[in-house]
């Protein structure tokens, strides 16, 4: 029998034999009750009465009694834990005893709620010829009341425990979602709506150390917005960010396999990252950008032919251990130097062919 403890409160002298007699009585009920014991059923006074943990009607039928403690013992027919918190013995007569315990109820079964609620019993115990009869017993629960034919608020737990699930689960998804929208932009920038320098760097690594393993060439593509500083100057901040807008949106239709990635690298930057693609692939679609670009149409008066245009550098490289992905990095922007020198508007590959 599993009691935890006692707190012993006399409220009426008790000599030491008829202590321990009340003391006996009770514990072999609760062990009877704990251990879902049938002798239990031959323990009460043929005029017994009572009240269930969470009926809301008074038993003063022996055999209802008996019948409400075996469906008791068949909705919860493992041991069940009781968890003494305090215990009052009171010697009534010569032949009836009561004791009134506190306590909480574990039952082997997902029972927070009950186990965190004090109940109460008062048993009252009377001598019946050589035998001692329990002739009362009252079971307060400070739970709702039970379902039809229940005996423990099961049905309303399992529901309580569904809901909290259920919860749980949508609590889970929300916070999955935010937290996914918050990587999300994390890794976009907020201006032009494509990935920003983080997602860059984050997927240059992967596709690198990619390239490392499956032995495949990686390419990147490095632009700048020709005489940019001029544009914000002449036509205001606002009709720049309108520019890089538009910008990015063209550029956004150029990386369309897996892997590929267009980013803002940094203020009128962009960068294009051309898995399992050699330099000849990469100056193909430098070439496409350009024509896009200048499709595009975009009024620069400080720039030559008076529209929008982009100087572009190239580089690709094999991933290999004797080099790190920074190292294409700085091919590709001394490549974009070089056009930049040779007067902007024009693609340079890390071998320094003009085109």
């Amino acid at each position: 029998m599993e009691i935890v403890r006692y707190h012993f409160c006399m409220r009426q002298a008790i000599n030491p034999p008829r202590d321990s007699l009340i003391r006996s009585l009770f514990e072999s009920y609760i062990e009877m009750y704990a251990s879902r014991d049938r002798a239990l059923l031959a323990r009460f006074s043929a005029d017994f009465s009572g009240y269930t943990g969470g009926g809301d009607f008074l038993v003063k039928d022996r055999a209802a009694w008996q019948d409400i403690t075996l469906h008791d013992f068949a909705q919860v027919p493992g041991r069940i834990r009781i968890e003494m918190l305090d215990l009052s013995l009171q010697d009534l007569s010569e032949d009836v005893v009561l004791v009134c315990a506190f306590f909480h109820i574990h039952l082997p079964l997902a029972d927070q709620i009950l186990s965190r609620e004090t109940a109460r019993a008062v048993l009252v115990f009377r001598q019946e010829a050589a035998d001692w009869k329990i002739v009362h017993s009252g079971i307060s629960i400070p739970y709702h009341l039970v379902g039809d034919d229940e005996v423990y608020p099961i049905k309303g737990l399992l529901e309580h425990n569904r809901e909290l699930e259920a919860l749980v689960e949508e609590r889970t998804r929300a916070l999955e979602d935010a937290n996914h929208k918050l990587e999300t932009l994390s890794y976009c920038d907020g201006l032009t709506g494509i990935a920003n320098r983080r997602s860059f760097d984050r997927m240059l690594q992967q596709e690198w150390n990619r390239g490392l393993r499956a032995g495949t060439p990686l390419a990147l593509i490095m632009m700048d917005v020709d005489h940019f500083k001029h544009f914000n100057d002449h036509y205001g901040h606002q009709l720049g960010d309108a520019c890089l807008q538009a910008l990015a949106k063209t550029l956004a239709t150029q990386a369309v396999r897996a892997g590929e990635l267009v980013a803002r690298y940094g203020g009128e930057e962009f960068v294009v990252l051309l898995p399992n693609s050699d330099e000849a692939a990469a100056l193909a679609m430098s070439r496409k950008i350009q024509r896009d670009v200048h499709a595009l149409g975009l009024q620069h008066e400080g720039a030559d032919p008076a529209i929008v245009t982009l100087s572009l550098g190239v580089a690709s490289l094999l991933p290999s251990k004797r080099c790190t992905a920074a190292e294409l990095l700085s091919q590709a922007d001394a490549a974009l130097y070089c056009a930049k020198q040779a007067g902007r508007n024009c693609v340079r590959a890390s071998s320094a062919r003009p085109l």
